[in-house]
């Protein structure tokens, strides 16, 4: 166990490595393909999770919120949740499986058929041309995701809060707007961009680890998901304990 674990960070720092040696001569090409495939495509699902994760949060807070009396600090609570843990959490775990599966899966496909294996052999970088662009969309479509999925969220958080709390909506924002601090906002930014990091280079990791046939890519893809989530609530972890004392 031990010993797998050394191999795992390893095969990332290497990864890490030589996809930022690969970014001066990232194909641009395949960069604008994957911003479509991994940001574009996972639009709707991103949404609709928030919009959900929204509408939840302000149920299960309304329950404490009506107990204590403390309807007019729905707004702050709701908005907390969802910006500081809520948020990053479920938009991390759903793009494990939603694109961490997917480039893990084409990765271990063109390992296993040998395409990596070509491009050596004709001179060309495989992280140049496949791997830092498919780093550097994910981690760019997870930011740009979190942008819309905040916004998402917090808009049904509202009408939830209306339609089954009563709360004017004047009330929600106003509390959202006048109790959360801008570093609040700020936290959540940089647990998601951690979270994108850790989803691309696992399934990039895994996915060129990939030996075998068809097997192995199915293997690849369910195991990017399973290391990535394990990733993202170890880094939810850190990165809580680590800004929480910041931000005091």
């Amino acid at each position: 166990m031990g010993l797998d674990t050394v191999r795992g960070a390893g095969a990332l720092g290497l990864v890490a490595g030589r996809t930022v040696l690969g970014l001066p001569r990232l194909e641009r090409r395949e960069l604008a393909r994957a911003l479509v495939q991994f940001g574009y495509d996972s639009l709707p699902l991103a949404l609709a999770t928030a919009a959900l994760a929204g509408v939840i949060v302000v149920l299960q807070s309304g329950l404490y919120i009506q107990r204590f009396g403390a309807r007019a600090f729905l707004g702050w609570a709701a908005g907390y949740g969802i910006l500081w843990e809520f948020g990053p959490l479920l938009l991390g775990l759903i793009m494990s499986a939603r694109i961490g599966a997917r480039n893990a899966a084409e990765l271990a496909t063109m390992q296993v058929g040998g395409q990596i294996e070509g491009l050596r052999g004709i001179g060309l970088d495989p992280f140049a041309i496949l791997v830092a662009p498919r780093v550097v969309a994910m981690e760019l479509s997870m930011l740009a995701l979190s942008s819309f999925t905040f916004l998402v969220a917090i808009l049904f958080e509202s009408v939830a809060a209306l339609l089954t709390l009563g709360l004017p909506l004047r009330i929600f924002y106003g509390t959202f707007a006048d109790m959360l601090d801008p570093l609040d906002i700020l936290g959540g930014v940089i647990k998601t961009g951690a979270y994108g990091l850790a989803i691309s280079l696992v399934s990039t990791a895994v996915g060129l680890s990939a030996r075998g046939g068809a097997r192995a890519v199915g293997q690849a893809a369910a195991s990017a998901v399973v290391q990535s989530c394990a990733a993202i609530f170890v880094l939810d972890f850190l990165l809580t304990s680590l800004l929480t004392g910041w931000m005091k």
